[in-house]
């Protein structure tokens, strides 16, 4: 069965975005993008990054790890104020939206009723493992469902901000194990947990 993998950048207290919720890494974002890191995201992850950041790098391996991304219709929209309708046209992409009435681009998929049973769904189909790129608010709703988290965590604090599991996230203590980490020598760290 595939699994739903939380992967998604951090703070180190525990922060993916600004109060504001704009995008960390764009051109006016707080999060640092050393050469380290590029290089590792190209390397093991190339089918994360989208698809202008693809074609600047020249990659086109089609990646082994995903091929299906979910997303919560405000990180969507990140990409859409930046002018892409599909960030990731390699992937299947799927975006959940309780208030938008359709898709501005065929190829993305709008899912606008339970996250929790479409994610069951998806996870019953043939294929690589599912993508959850955030926000904070989605990923709190299918926070029973991740299988896998891989956080990409930097070397910054910002004080306050958008929590991984967003702000309405349940209380639900969950323990998980480190399967895997790399540090990079710029200071970020990629920590994969599975749950038990």
């Amino acid at each position: 069965m595939r699994k739903l993998v939380y992967y998604i950048a951090a703070t180190l207290d525990g922060f993916i975005a600004g109060p504001d919720g704009a995008d960390p890494t764009g051109p006016d974002g707080f999060w640092p993008i050393p050469d380290d890191y590029v290089r590792h995201l190209a390397s093991e992850y190339p089918e994360t990054l989208p698809g202008p950041a693809r074609e600047a790098l020249s990659i086109t391996a089609a990646g082994t790890r995903f091929d299906t991304v979910v997303e919560g219709r405000k990180t969507y929209e990140i990409g859409l104020d930046a002018g892409f309708t599909d960030a990731y046209p390699h992937l299947r992409h799927l975006v959940f939206s309780t208030t938008m009435a359709q898709s501005p681009d065929p190829a993305v998929e709008l899912v606008t009723g339970d996250p929790v049973a479409k994610v069951r769904e998806l996870k019953q189909e043939d294929g690589k493992d599912i993508w959850l790129i955030g926000g904070g608010t989605l990923a709190g709703a299918l926070y029973a469902e991740i299988d896998q988290l891989i956080v990409k965590l930097g070397p910054l604090t910002i004080g306050t901000g958008i929590p991984l599991f967003g702000r309405t996230a349940a209380f639900d203590p969950r323990v998980w194990n480190l399967t895997d980490h790399t540090v990079l020598g710029s200071g970020a760290v990629f920590l994969t947990y599975s749950r038990d």
